[in-house]
């Protein structure tokens, strides 16, 4: 069991979530399925509690406790990506499978997890500072998913 994890509360969908984050990211797999021992509050005994997965390397927990808390943007995950097509790839498995939108590459699955879908190019140019960081915040902030081309203009000037 790894030293830190991160614990993330569904509702009841901990398992599909985990297997869909399995299948949309790389580094990503669902480890055991725990089932309640007992009646609680949010489940029935022999229902799904708790799952172990990985997100992008990232080890976490999905613990099923019913509708009493829900999900911000306080908290994401922030994928970075290579190009445009591993960018569109990720928001589009995101978005396209119940989720929705945000903006400056933003976006939430269908459970209200969000995630941060970030080019290379949008943090590079953010390290580069001065006009070039400008300008590509400028052109990001127009933006829901990120265009790599138009970041790439923008940094040029």
């Amino acid at each position: 069991m790894a030293k830190n994890t991160i614990c993330i509360w569904y509702d009841k969908d901990a398992e599909a979530a985990a297997r869909f984050y399995a299948a949309t990211f790389p580094d990503s797999s669902v480890g055991t399925v725990y089932a309640a021992p007992s009646d609680n509050p949010s489940n029935k005994q022999g229902e799904v509690l708790t799952v172990d997965f990985i997100v992008a390397g990232i080890p976490c927990i999905g613990l099923n406790g019913g509708p009493e808390f829900k999900h911000s943007e306080a908290f994401s995950f922030q994928i970075s990506t290579d190009d445009q097509e591993e960018t569109d790839r990720y928001w589009n498995a995101i978005v396209g499978n119940g989720g929705e939108e945000s903006f400056c590459g933003w976006c939430k699955d269908k459970w209200g997890v969000s995630w941060q879908i970030t080019p290379r190019a949008l943090t590079e140019a953010m390290a580069a500072g001065g006009g070039e960081a400008k300008r590509a915040f400028d052109a990001m902030m127009k933006m829901k998913k990120i265009d790599v081309a138009a970041i790439e203009a923008a940094r040029r000037g």
